[in-house]
């Protein structure tokens, strides 16, 4: 079945609702309106006001009370209408959610998700186009997922919801209605902490997730003539698959690592040091990050072009590291 990104994250949630009469779905629009992207569209109807809850504008009251709701043993998803927002919930789930499991000895659980749209490439200005992926990589108890494909969206919602740790899930909104895959008809889940290995090849590692791997994947086809590129898709940032990592960079010798979020802090630092700290020996080039410039993201066109990465700064990335 052909469907979008955004579809692949509703059928997921209304499957979960309709399997486990504990999941619940809460945020500021998600009943009445549908959402604000019409991510979780008709689920109220189908479900009801009781388990598709419209909320307050507070993201500390959602994930506070997805918090409580979880040490009842209940499995609320919850939206935050747009992921910029996520930080004014940020002490619920780096200092309540993240340590819960820790601090009653392994007694209790935390089984939340918090899902919303991320990233930019849409013209949303500083309020509606960031990646803060990176701030919730540092903090234990967490895990940090980031789907780039139909599939994976869908795949991977399902597992977190299933998950007995939270979850923070990032939607990339540019994805939401600009790409189709065909999705099996059947259920499935895709693992929570492995890689996709998307292109297989032997000259240079590109190392990406999110909405990047697209332009990824179209400068590794465009330039299968002079460089046979291997592209991993993370997929799962928290925890990372390094086997899978490190296994391609011994292959190829060279890695490009490639997100959207800004250069400084980003992921892409992180694997870098462990790229050069557990792979040094079979390295043939430096590690080479392309990532957002370290400046907010801007409304207008022009200037969010120049900050982000794209297909055309990927593939100048990857000819000057196959040259090194």
């Amino acid at each position: 079945m052909l469907v979008t990104y955004i579809e692949a994250i509703r059928q997921a949630m209304d499957e979960e609702l309709t399997r486990d009469g504990n999941v619940l779905l809460m945020g500021e629009d998600v009943g009445v309106l549908g959402g604000a992207f019409k991510a979780s569209a008709g689920l109220q109807e189908k479900h009801g006001a009781d388990r598709v809850v419209d909320m307050p504008i507070s993201e500390s009251l959602i994930v506070g009370a997805g918090v409580g709701l979880a040490v009842q043993g209940m499995r609320p998803v919850l939206e935050m209408q747009f992921i910029d927002f996520i930080s004014c919930g940020f002490d619920q789930i780096v200092n309540s959610a993240a340590t819960l499991r820790y601090r009653h000895g392994g007694q209790t659980a935390c089984p939340i998700v918090i899902r919303g749209p991320s990233g930019g490439g849409v013209h949303g200005g500083l309020y509606h186009s960031q990646n803060p992926e990176a701030w919730f990589c540092h903090v234990p108890g967490l895990k940090v997922v980031a789907p780039g494909t139909a599939y994976d969206a869908k795949g991977l919602l399902k597992s977190a919801i299933r998950d007995d740790d939270p979850v923070i899930y990032f939607e990339h909104k540019f994805l939401y209605r600009r790409i189709k895959e065909e999705i099996p008809a059947e259920e499935y889940l895709v693992p929570i902490g492995k890689a996709a290995l998307r292109r297989e090849g032997r000259d240079l590692t590109v190392i990406t997730y999110g909405a990047p791997v697209h332009a990824v994947m179209k400068a590794a086809r465009d330039m299968a003539a002079e460089v046979d590129i291997e592209v991993i898709d993370l997929r799962t940032l928290l925890p990372i698959d390094w086997a899978t990592v490190k296994g391609s960079v011994r292959k190829t010798g060279k890695v490009l690592i490639v997100h959207e979020a800004r250069l400084t802090g980003g992921i892409g630092g992180e694997v870098a040091a462990r790229i050069a700290q557990d792979c040094f020996e079979e390295l043939d080039g430096p590690v080479v990050r392309l990532a957002a410039r370290d400046v907010h993201t801007p409304f207008a066109p022009a200037m969010e072009d120049y900050v982000l990465p794209n297909q055309e700064k990927v593939t100048e990335a990857i000819r000057k590291l196959a040259a090194y």
